[in-house]
């Protein structure tokens, strides 16, 4: 018995900072640095030893150093040096600590990061010292300027023998200053529209464009498309001071598919409009002694398919909950619609009930990944890794261009966070998928 109780003493007392990364630090994003803190931790009262003060050192780094307002940033908060080594002789389990904590957010934008380690620690030996452990977490960027990150408050939660928190506190709030990061404004979103007079003509027909939003007053290049490339047919006008434009264009190379209006010396869809669908009426007369052949490709529609309808996520344990995980079932998408336009696949998730309480459906997260088919003209893009909830999240996209279509496949990596006193019990939330 009382060699249990000194076992139960040495673990318990030593928790406040006795968890492992279980993997080199990653390198830093932005300028991040070591900062030293004063630490004040509580170890359990079972545990029968006095608080422990000492210095702790960290460093905060993050995936992205230079993110636009929206994007969404991934904290990761490293305790390099605990304030403590273990002070017993008697050697300490693996796996039996999961840490969280806060940091804190200056600057441009305040506010506090939660953050979450796994529950994984190396052995420690007797008084040795405690290596380094750490949690992760994100957070979505609201205003532009240079927002600072520090390292804030942290809990050491033990399963081993009993469940028991360890809390450690900054003691003169706030921290040095870890990680400075420099958020810009969002990209204003391009406007910009052209419409046509006809949509066909014979080769030497002249067709009107009009268009809106452009740059006031600014130089805009009317152009024929042939699929990805410029055709020799262009024209230029001059926007009102309230963006307008008209004018025409005399189409004369038989290969055009479409036609832009575009600011700048060359087609950039950021500052252009189109294409619209133009097509050339080959008149070519027909020689004597021959036939003129003519097939027509139809345009199909834009259609998704699912490898299934439901997801059966990892269990977790009561009293730990943490990561419950799964994939997603493979979407296939299909844009047979020919043309110019893009597409945008989205999600977005219900809380999961489950027997008297709800998970939110803030606590899904996903990574998203998808792949396009060899030959389509387009490349699809995976949506940002992070949460899905019930406004929703995009889980691929392909860009609206001068040719589109193809095939693709997307999933995703799904983690739903389950706090750790949920009640036993089965959870469910409908994730909904919408293709536009």
């Amino acid at each position: 018995m009382r060699d249990r109780r000194r076992r139960l003493v040495s673990l318990l007392g030593a928790t406040a900072l006795a968890v492992t990364a279980g993997a080199a630090l990653a390198a830093p994003a932005g300028a991040a640095s070591n900062v030293d803190f004063a630490t004040h931790c509580i170890p359990p009262a079972v545990a029968g030893i006095p608080p422990i003060d000492g210095t702790t050192t960290a460093i905060i780094t993050v995936d992205d150093a230079t993110p636009a307002v929206g994007d969404t940033v991934t904290v990761t908060y490293t305790v390099v040096k605990p304030a403590a080594s273990n002070p017993t002789a008697i050697s300490l389990p693996a796996d039996i600590m999961t840490p969280s904590g806060k940091v804190t957010l200056g600057g441009a934008q305040t506010g506090d990061v939660t953050v979450v380690g796994p529950k994984k620690n190396d052995p420690v030996a007797g008084n040795a010292p405690f290596p380094s452990f750490s949690m992760t977490g994100t957070f979505t960027v609201t205003s532009p300027g240079a927002i600072t990150l520090a390292p804030g408050d942290y809990n050491i939660h033990t399963s081993y023998i009993l469940e028991l928190d360890t809390p450690c506190t900054v003691i003169t709030p706030p921290a040095p200053v870890s990680e400075t990061i420099t958020a810009s404004d969002a990209p204003a979103p391009n406007t910009r529209a052209i419409a046509l007079g006809s949509a066909s003509g014979n080769p030497g027909a002249s067709v009107t464009v009009t268009g809106s939003n452009f740059t006031p007053n600014a130089t805009v290049t009317l152009a024929g498309r042939a699929g990805s490339s410029q055709t020799a047919d262009t024209a230029t006008v001059t926007a009102s001071a309230s963006g307008a434009i008209s004018g025409s264009l005399v189409v004369n190379d038989k290969t055009t598919t479409g036609i832009v209006a575009y600011e700048g010396g060359s087609w950039d869809s950021t500052r252009g409009a189109g294409p619209v669908a133009y097509v050339v009426i080959d008149d070519t007369p027909v020689p004597d002694n021959a036939q003129k052949l003519t097939t027509t490709v139809r345009g199909g529609v834009l259609s998704m398919t699912q490898a299934g309808d439901a997801v059966s996520l990892s269990a977790v344990d009561y009293g730990e909950g943490g990561a419950s995980t799964g994939d997603l079932n493979a979407v296939t998408v299909k844009d047979f619609r020919g043309g110019t336009a893009g597409w945008s696949l989205t999600g977005k998730v219900t809380a999961f009930t489950g027997p008297g309480v709800t998970i939110g459906a803030d606590q899904l997260s996903w990574t998203p990944a998808c792949d396009t088919k060899a030959g389509s003209p387009s490349t699809c893009q995976a949506g940002s890794a992070g949460t899905v909830g019930s406004s929703g999240a995009t889980l691929a996209s392909a860009p609206a261009d001068t040719v589109t279509g193809g095939e693709f496949t997307a999933d995703a990596e799904l983690s739903l966070n389950v706090p750790a006193f949920t009640p036993p019990g089965s959870y469910s939330g409908v994730l909904t998928l919408t293709l536009s």
